[in-house]
């Protein structure tokens, strides 16, 4: 029989009581209460932040030493699917357990995840521990955009989104430095230096956890509803089949058994997904009734379109970076820094925009519109293109993802009622890490895919092949150890020419440090490639630009929705107590009728606001 120790019992009663302060106050907080609150909300941001940041420019690293940077989809895929399907599930159990105790949960889960992470011995295995991963970072995030919208309303939510912008951003930056210099180590504490990049989320969880349990503390009315498991299952069945043949397409065949399953599957799912939503109602995970409003369903489009963009480009020019401009992984992380800054200097403005004026509607039309003008520019990418042209596509990307991600979150929240808050807010997540799972696994298989093509395009171009045929024969660039590997790759291609066309798809470690000359057709080959990713993130970004101008604008709320909730009981309480007394009265009225019927005398009791006293009179 387990015993609860004292001290647990202190903290539970501790944060009872502080909740229970809060909640007497009509759901008000003080701008301290609230400065604690999102301490305890960016710890865990910063700890999922960070996470994504120090993984994605070292990537390449981990797959060279797992000898598959090709299945390096499956590791990010893994974790976007799970953090995908858990993020509608965090947001409905926290509306029926609150948010405390499921946003600590998040936290132990990510950890456990990130411990396994840095034990995997192949890029399969670390991918199914990457998805643990994603099965508590899909609350870290989401939570915490839930409880902001439980503590502020719309319009104030702008002036506090600067906290989490910094985290953000110090994680943008901080994230990709560690990453290159945790991966570029060969060991550290006798430890090979990539894994540091999963375990250095320990200590950093611990104190997160400490923050959550010391400062997250609001009220919870507890509701008795149905978890929509089946639900869950169904939205299973549909997403995943999706993201399978759109990351294993082009290796299945797309007229392949595996694929024509994955087709059918995710319609049925998605057929059951509508019923079993349906007779959930409002117990349902994604209730269907949110749907009903035009600024959900659109800001949701929009949120998938986005994510597809956002995530396509995040996880191709950190890659783009190393291979075709020869960046190490540190440098990498360093090159991103133009996108953290455009996020985070639109971020700001329109946030501050939107606290002062209440206007929110031009951001989507203007954040889409750039995201268009970026891609296009990043569309001619050449292994020729000077490093600064590619940052300043990388900045205008920032600039354009900086005035959307706030904004579709602030969309969706305020076009629900305050009870529907954590659904709405876990709603508008789930779509857009959709947009951006999908987005991950179409990138990278349109980039490998296009890699077999491109790279005997370069070893049939003249231009391109003399210099790397003149540079094979120098005597001394075979002499030249760093050159040793390439050369190999050349040799086997020669011997085998169908080689050549996986040859950027294991270990792509033989490019560090060779001659230039014999690096340029992959560079090419690579550079090429990935302008097919950017045509193909521009049209998806076009499409959601268009649609822009069809999102339907509500005047954003005055109050929070704690405020709300504590107006709408008290409003319930007050017409509770009228209607019992509009039964009194009415039971009075019938007695006094009954009595004048039977011929008695009615009195008034001064005891009483509506109970008559009879009394007996004498018959005539």
């Amino acid at each position: 029989m387990s015993r609860t120790s004292p001290s647990s019992t202190r903290r539970a009663k501790a944060s009872e009581a502080r909740a229970q302060e809060l909640k007497e106050a009509g759901g008000k907080m003080t701008h301290r209460q609230i400065l604690f609150i999102i301490f305890g909300l960016m710890a865990g941001m910063f700890l999922a932040s960070l996470d994504q940041t120090i993984v994605g420019t070292s990537m390449r690293t981990i797959g060279d030493d797992l000898d598959g940077i090709s299945l390096q989809a499956w590791v990010t895929t893994g974790y976007l699917i799970m953090s995908t399907i858990s993020t509608p599930l965090y947001g409905k159990l926290s509306d029926i357990f609150g948010r405390r105790p499921l946003y600590i949960i998040a936290i132990a889960i990510f950890l456990v995840g990130s411990l396994l992470a840095g034990l995997a011995t192949d890029m399969y295995q670390l991918a199914i521990f990457r998805a643990i991963q994603g099965l508590g970072a899909g609350g870290l995030m989401s939570l915490a955009l839930t409880v902001m919208g439980d503590i502020l309303a719309p319009r104030e939510r702008a002036k506090y989104q600067g906290y989490f912008l910094a985290t953000f951003g110090i994680s943008s930056v901080i994230g990709p430095l560690l990453g290159g210099l945790l991966s570029g180590a060969d060991q550290i504490l006798g430890i090979t230096g990539w894994r540091w990049i999963f375990l250095l989320n320990l200590p950093i969880g611990a104190i997160a956890m400490v923050i959550v349990l010391l400062f997250l503390h609001i009220p919870h009315t507890k509701r008795v509803v149905r978890i929509d498991w089946w639900g869950v299952v169904a939205v299973i069945l549909t997403v995943v089949p999706i993201l399978l043949v759109a990351e294993q397409g082009r290796e299945w065949g797309w007229g392949s058994w595996g694929a024509i399953l994955c087709y059918v599957i995710a319609p049925l799912g998605l057929i059951l997904f509508i019923v079993v939503e349906r007779a959930m109602g409002d117990d349902a995970i994604i209730p269907l009734k949110l749907f009903k409003s035009p600024t959900f369903s659109m800001a949701t489009i929009l949120g998938v379109l986005v994510g597809f963009g956002m995530f396509g480009a995040m996880m191709t020019i950190p890659n783009y970076l190393q291979i075709a401009t020869g960046a190490t992984p540190t440098e990498a992380g360093l090159l991103m820094i133009p996108m953290v800054l455009g996020l985070m200097i639109s971020s700001i403005v329109s946030g501050q925009i939107i606290s002062r004026t209440g206007r929110y509607k031009m951001f989507p039309r203007i954040g889409t519109g750039l995201l268009v003008a970026a891609f296009f520019y990043m569309t001619f990418v050449s292994a020729d293109k000077p490093v600064w042209y590619v940052l300043i596509g990388m900045l205008v990307i920032g600039l354009g993802l900086g005035q959307l991600m706030q904004t579709l979150t602030i969309a969706s929240q305020n076009s629900v009622g305050p009870r529907d808050i954590g659904v709405a807010t876990s709603s508008s997540t789930f779509f857009r890490s959709i947009g951006g799972t999908l987005g991950t696994a179409v990138v990278f298989s349109v980039l490998f895919s296009r890699l077999g093509q491109t790279l005997v395009s370069a070893f049939t171009n003249p231009e391109i092949i003399a210099g790397t045929q003149s540079a094979a024969a120098d005597p001394a660039v075979q002499g030249n150890p760093a050159n040793a590997g390439i050369l190999q790759v050349l040799a086997n291609a020669q011997a085998d020419p169908s080689s050549l066309g996986t040859a950027l798809s294991g270990d792509t470690s033989f490019l560090v440090g060779a001659d230039s000359r014999l690096t340029l057709p992959f560079v090419d080959a690579w550079a090429n490639a990935t302008s097919t990713v950017f045509w193909v993130c521009l049209a998806v970004v076009a499409v959601a630009f268009i649609l822009s101008f069809f999102l339907k604008v509500t005047p954003l709320r005055a109050k929070s929705a704690l405020e709300e909730s504590a107006d709408q009981d008290a409003a319930a309480a007050a017409a509770g107590s009228d209607a019992e007394a509009s039964r009194e009265d009415e039971t009075g009225i019938q007695a006094q009728l009954a009595a004048e019927a039977a011929g008695a005398l009615v009195l008034p009791d001064v005891n009483t606001r509506s109970t008559p006293v009879v009394t007996p009179t004498d018959q005539k």
